[in-house]
Formats: structure tokens, sequence, C-alpha cells
């Protein structure tokens, strides 16, 4: 009997339990869809880290002007099992960024495919996060 009432009360406190904070955002929380842009820059630093990471460039504007962005990727395993690793994309490197600009209008975009300079591309955008064009 005081076997079957323990169960029954760690069920109960499992039931009650407030499920795990999620700390992952959906690509419409900080980027915008009708926002698309490509970007020519020179990387100046990468970072993988998780949960996503991130590809910092420098952009010349048409005045001559250089402007730093920070580009927000897939997570470092994702990118792996797509060919990259962290050291495909060192400081120095010219690449071509497609993606979408963010709602806030900062130099921070998501990404959804990089060209490198041999013409190689990868998707480096998140998946399942509702951005467009996503395999």
């Amino acid at each position: 009997m005081r076997t079957t009432i323990s169960v029954a009360i760690l069920g109960l406190g499992l039931l009650l339990a407030p499920p795990p904070a999620v700390a992952h955002h959906a690509f419409s929380a900080e980027f915008d869809a009708d926002r698309p842009l490509e970007l020519l820059g020179t990387v100046t630093r990468t970072e993988w880290i998780n949960p996503h990471s991130w590809i910092h460039i420098d952009v010349e504007d048409e005045d001559g002007n250089v402007e730093s962005w920070a580009i927000e990727c897939g997570a470092p395993n994702a990118l792996i099992r797509r060919g990259l690793n962290k050291n495909s994309v060192p400081a120095g490197t010219v690449l071509v960024v497609d993606g979408f600009g963010a709602k806030d209008g900062s130099n921070t975009a998501n990404a959804r495919d990089i060209t490198l300079p041999d013409g190689s591309q990868f998707y480096v955008g998140s998946s399942g996060t509702g951005a467009p064009g996503q395999p």
C-alpha cells in the first residue's frame, strides 16, 4: 500500500512539474522574411557555439564606409554535417551571404546560404526556425 501511494505521488509530481524552458527562438522573432539581403564581406571572426554559430564580416557600403555585420547561422553540428568545420571560413575570407535582415534594422542577419571564394555554396541556416527557403 505504501509503495502504491509513493508511486501515485511521484506520478502526480511529474505531471504537475513545469515544462523545461526553451531558449531557442523562431526566425520571425528576430528576422524579417520581407528583408532579404545579399552581403559581400570579409570574415573578421567566427564563433562555433551552440545554439547558433556566428560569422562576423566587414562589408563596404556604397560610400566606402566599412560596416561590421553579425551573421547568425545554424548549430555547429548541423554545419559540420553540411561539410563545414571551424576552419572552413577563416578570418580574411571574402564571402557572399544570402539571408534576411534583423527586424530592428541592426547589422545582424540570419544566413540562408554562404558562397566561398572558390564558388562552393553551403546552406548554413537553422532548420525548423520558420526561415524562408530552408530545406
